[in-house]
Parts: structure tokens; sequence; C-alpha cells
């Protein structure tokens, strides 16, 4: 009794609060264990080069259907040139998957699908307003509305834009819901900020295939005409994609045409949502969970030949009709293809007034913060304190964390005036720059820390 109420072994070892399947799950582990590749190697060259560039895992909740892990083993498996994750409205999957496909020598791309906030009256919010009493009557609608974007990032510039765009889709929207406005997007990624994202034109739901099937050609050919415009034309790809339904022909027969008149590069794609063939039911469950119906009810809009990753020849043949679509997906994949190690040390750059970069926005606060903690530099109350606080901000400089100390300073400045108890802490917090900043209340140089 007493061993099951200690939880001590009859070996005499405390047995680990955290013990389990070695999972994400905090109920499981405190530290995600590494990743193990498999024992032999998985990688093989296909004969058709091909990089699936649209491609969600179970990180797009009820969505994607297999583990980040999963599809760089079977990415790597069917001889992908490079792959990319790109889920919904965040980065949630990248870093499991970096360090799988690294691991297995995948090159990775990184993208999400970003849902706009349409405005009053356009195709989507009329699309949201059309549905049925019925549709009402359930917990949530069998379709979600809102237009999508793939965005891949080019290059690690491009890493950092595309997370300031989630960040502010994230805020604008509400939980489960994010929105971001098309206009920001642009302003964030558009022409002239330097070339650094590819812009898919996404699934069904996207700008142009929607307008494409719901009002005709001329619809389709202004919104894809406005993607050129406001992203360059390098960097527009008119997305294909064949899963097997009635209609897959006849759209991709019109984007195809929609493209060569706008003189946009075509891509092929999987679109894909999990591994394998045999992940399929599941990937099905998951969508009939999503949308608050039976399997019976949403069995004749779910795709027959599934949503899984395909290899080049398979791809290929499934794209006969329009050669050279499959081989410039590979091609643009190689282009965009990097290590996340690359962007891991930086952050999206913090807003800063006046002109001021980081180091210097943060060198402000700073003073101010000295001075009503320490006294001015010419009669400071404790002594050395100007001198540490100056040594501290030359280490962040050398470091180039001032951006990484604004943000925390953010959010506890945010939390004082929102009346919310916040205190700082961590590796860093026995600093006094973080007691000039009002992150913490320990005096770091009257306690000689």
């Amino acid at each position: 009794l007493e061993q099951t109420l200690s939880d001590r072994l009859t070996t005499g070892r405390v047995r680990e609060l955290w013990e389990g399947d070695g999972g994400d799950s905090p109920a499981w582990t405190r530290k995600r264990s590494d990743y193990t590749p498999p024992a032999e190697p998985v990688r093989t060259r296909g004969r058709v080069p091909y990089a699936e560039l649209h491609c969600h895992s179970n990180f797009s909740f009820l969505d994607g259907a297999s583990h980040p892990e999963e599809l760089a083993e079977e990415a790597a498996r069917l001889g992908l040139e490079a792959l990319a994750l790109t889920d919904h409205n965040g980065f949630y999957g990248v870093v499991r998957f970096s360090e799988a496909a690294k691991a297995i020598g995948l090159p990775t791309i990184f993208g999400a699908e970003l849902t706009l906030l349409a405005p009053p009256g356009d195709l989507a919010d009329r699309s949201a307003s059309s549905l049925t009493s019925a549709d009402l009557s359930r917990p949530g609608p069998p379709d979600p509305h809102g237009q999508h974007l793939v965005i891949l990032a080019r290059d690690p510039r491009g890493y950092a834009l595309l997370a300031r765009a989630i960040s502010e889709d994230q805020l604008a929207g509400e939980k489960g819901a994010p929105r971001i406005p098309y206009e920001r997007l642009v302003e964030l990624g558009g022409t002239g900020s330097g070339d650094h994202w590819a812009v898919l034109t996404a699934c069904r739901k996207g700008p142009v295939p929607a307008a494409l099937v719901n009002e005709g050609p001329a619809a389709a050919r202004r919104e894809l005409e406005r993607l050129v415009s406001d992203f360059g034309r390098p960097n527009v790809f008119v997305e294909l994609w064949d899963h097997g339904m009635p209609t897959d022909s006849v759209r991709n027969d019109g984007m195809a045409g929609l493209a060569v008149a706008a003189g946009v590069d075509i891509i092929a794609s999987a679109n894909a949502h999990h591994h394998s063939v045999a992940r399929k039911r599941l990937a099905s469950a998951m969508a009939a969970v999503r949308a608050r119906r039976s399997l019976d009810e949403i069995d004749g809009w779910l795709p027959p030949a599934g949503m899984h990753l395909r290899s080049g020849e398979e791809q290929a043949a499934r794209f006969t009709r329009y050669p050279g679509v499959v081989e410039r997906a590979a091609t643009l994949g190689l282009e965009c293809a990097f290590d996340l190690s690359l962007v891991a040390p930086k952050l999206p750059p913090y807003p800063c007034p006046d002109g001021l970069n980081e180091m210097g926005f943060l060198g402000r606060l700073v003073e101010e913060g000295g001075a009503r903690r320490y006294g001015s530099r010419e009669a400071e109350r404790v002594e050395g304190a100007w001198a540490q606080l100056d040594r501290e901000l030359a280490l962040i400089d050398q470091l180039g964390f001032p951006g990484y100390f604004l943000i925390v300073w953010d959010i506890v400045d945010f939390c004082r005036r929102s009346n919310i108890l916040c205190q700082g802490r961590g590796s860093a917090a026995n600093s006094a720059v973080c007691f000039a900043l009002g992150i913490t209340n320990a005096d770091a140089v009257s306690l000689g820390l």
C-alpha cells in the first residue's frame, strides 16, 4: 500500500511523475524525446523529380491525419526532392518536421495555409450566410467559411515575415478561427518587400479556384490578376490537384488556362492531408468529426482517391495533360528549401518607435528604467549599477537578443497596465536590465547576482 501511495517501485526507485509514451503532451513527459530515424535508410531517388508543396500534418486540427515525422519518412521513401509543411495558420509542427527530415536527409520547406478575413458581401462571406437551418442547428458549420492562401517562405527572412503574419492572423481572429486581412498580407510580403514568399493559389477555398467554380472564368481571372499585381508575377503559382473528384479535371483545365493567359507558372500538388493510403480511414473519420456529420452523410464530399503523399511518377501520370507541372514543383521546392537552424536564433522584428532599431529602443527603455531604479548616472543610489547595465546591454547586443527582451518587456508591461499578476522568470531574470525594465523585482546589483 505504501509503495502504491508513494509511487515507489519494488526496486526502491521513485517512479518518474511524467513517465509515459514519450509524446508531446505535458501529461506524459517534461521533454519530448529525440526523433529516432528508421533502422534502415528510407531515402530513395524518384525517377520523376517532384516536391510536395502543400501538405498538412495533424497539427492542422481535425484536418491533417499524420504526424510530421510520418510525412517526412514517407516523402523520403517516395523519392521526393523536398517536402513543404503548410499547416493551417501556424508553424506548430515545424520543429518535429525539421528534426525528422534532417535525420533522413530530406530538404525542408516551411509555409502555412492562411485564412483570410473576408470583407462583408464577398464570396466567402456569402457562402457562410447561405447555410441551411439544418446546418445552423449543429455545433459548427459542415464547411467552415473563409478564403485560403498557401504561402511558402523562400528564405529565412520570408520565414520571419510569415511568422509575423501568422501572429497577426491569430490575434485578428478568435480562438479556433484566426483571420488576417488580405491587405495586411500584401503589406508584409507583397511587391517591394524583397520576394521572400512564394504564393500558391491553394485549395478549393483559394480566391482563384473558388471564383472559378462559383462565379466563372472572368471572376477567377480578376482574382489571379490581383495576386500577380500584389505579390509579383514570379512569386505567384497556380496550383493543380487531383483527388479523383468529378470536377477536378474541369477545374484544373480552367486553372491551367488562366495561368497561361496570365503568364504565371503552374505546379502540381497532392494537397496532402495524410502520409499513406492506409491513413485515409482516419482522415475520413476526422473530416466527419470536424463537420459534425456522420460518415454516411459526409461520404459524398470526401475525395475517393485520398489525399496522401504521392511520388513523382504517380503525379506525372495524373497530370499528363499539363506537361512540366510536376517538375516545376520540384524546382520551386528546391529553391525554397532551407534548414530550420538558419532561422532559429532570430525572432520577427519588434516594432520600434521614432526610427530606432531594437537595440536603440532597448537602450532607451533601460536608461529610463535605470534612472527610476538606481538614480541618474551621476548620482546612482547603488554603486556599480550603471556599469552593470552597460555590460549587460553590450552582451545582449553581441548575442543579438534585444528583440527577445523587448517582447518580454512588452508582455509584462501589458500585464501591469491590465492589472494582471505577472512575474518574469528564467535564466536571464537575475539581471540588472530585467530589473530596470520592470520584468523582475529582484535587484541583481544589490543582491550580488
